[in-house]
């Protein structure tokens, strides 16, 4: 008799977030490389909004749960370990090629962004881009992804306070901290979703980079990894779901994010109702975990190369777009497909170098230098000043580099 199959081993990283990871980062690669194969690949952000929501309360959650008490400094530390080495990199590398290799009549507006994204505002430049007619349609820079890490990061500055307030009334009122998280969480989400919809019909750009108006694809994702915790917290309990739905509810939810990756073409009516879609599949896909049937999603999900592309995710996001707005400026021609795969394969090679010898050093401490928090904060906070800087210098010295180059025939 043959023996069944073996359940996944749960790891301190979870198999499915790497899987949603890789499809996230790769939908938008698709559609920066090939729109019209993904022509919504930007839903790519939306999955790794939920996902980063459940990643992070539930790290909030734990930690109140076990300590009574958040550490804002320890969290925050976390954060700038995690996310900023690589990112500051990948401006540093932009400044220095915009510098070497882009018109300077492009410095002001390329510069202006760079500067957005090094202080995380990118998202809010973009949404005031968008109201000024002549900047309307939103030329393309090579930082303009840096828009949704600026929605994150201004949701990583919020939503430990919210936790935090929860779990102080619930010592106060004699409450269960977790209730209360999941109240004023579950009332931000809501409120966040009503003006997402709202907006949308007014300003679809406006709700596109709002903040507010993407909170709450956060909120899915933490209000689900309340809910998971909570089952997991009745451990005895008997379990209603079986494998079989499991499975099921996890290729619907690949299904709810991919088909309209594939098939939405209305820009305009994004996000509204229709981000609903990839928000709920990525939830769906979380809750579900990695079912045991053989015809189950698992097995596509624990795959070596997914589980790789997950890994490399961040970096992946972070380094193929200044890559491919690049090339032309270093071919001096518009990208052919051929050259768009082999300019994927670059980006991959970059982003694995990328993720092992920039983020791993920093966010695992290694080294004595990296092991302490005063250097690496400051080391970054000076690389952010120096970019800062040439963003406000450089487009006035291009100016006066062209005010001379006019002034020289009439001498």
């Amino acid at each position: 008799m043959a023996s069944p199959t073996p359940p996944f081993v749960r790891s301190a990283i979870r198999p499915e977030v790497q899987a949603l990871r890789a499809l996230a980062v790769g939908a938008v690669v698709l559609h920066h490389g090939w729109p019209a194969v993904a022509p919504a690949g930007y839903m790519g952000v939306d999955v790794f909004f939920v996902v980063s929501g459940f990643l992070i309360t539930g790290m909030l959650v734990r930690e109140a749960e076990a300590e009574g008490r958040v550490s804002l400094t320890r969290f925050y530390l976390r954060r700038a370990r995690r996310i900023l080495p690589a990112a500051v990199a990948v401006l540093v590398v932009v400044s220095a090629l915009t510098i070497a290799v882009v018109p300077m009549e492009e410095w002001r507006r390329w510069f202006r962004h760079i500067v957005a994204s090094a202080l995380y505002f990118e998202n809010w430049q973009l949404a005031i881009d968008s109201q000024i007619p002549r900047r309307a349609d939103l030329e393309s820079t090579p930082v303009q992804h840096f828009w949704s890490l600026s929605v994150e990061e201004q949701f990583y500055l919020v939503w430990p306070l919210l936790v935090i307030l929860a779990f102080a009334l619930a010592m106060k009122l004699g409450r269960s901290g977790r209730a209360l998280t999941v109240g004023i969480l579950g009332a931000v989400t809501a409120a966040s979703f009503a003006h997402s919809i709202l907006l949308t019909a007014a300003d679809a750009n406006l709700a596109y980079f709002g903040t507010f108006a993407r909170a709450w694809e956060f909120g899915a994702g933490a209000l689900l990894a309340l809910w998971l915790s909570r089952r997991r917290a009745a451990e005895a309990a008997p379990r209603p779901w079986t494998p079989q739905l499991r499975a099921a509810v996890s290729w619907a939810g690949l299904v709810a994010i991919v088909v309209p990756i594939a098939l939405f073409r209305e820009p305009e009516a994004f996000p509204g109702f229709v981000v609903l879609a990839p928000v709920l599949g990525t939830v769906a896909v979380i809750w579900a975990g990695m079912p045991e049937p053989a015809w189950s999603p698992s097995r596509l999900a624990a795959w070596r190369p997914v589980q790789w592309t997950g890994d490399v995710s961040y970096s992946l996001y972070l380094w193929h777009w200044p890559i491919f707005m690049f090339a032309p400026y270093l071919t001096g021609v518009p990208s052919p497909p051929w050259l768009m795969a082999l300019l994927v394969a670059l980006a991959l090679a970059v982003s694995a170098g990328s993720k092992r010898w920039i983020e791993d050093p920093f966010r695992r401490a290694r080294g004595r230098v990296l092991a302490r928090p005063t250097l690496v904060l400051g080391g970054i906070a000076t690389a952010v000043a120096v970019i800062v800087g040439a963003g406000v210098a450089m487009p006035g010295i291009a100016a006066d580099e062209r005010g001379r180059a006019c002034e020289a025939p009439q001498r």
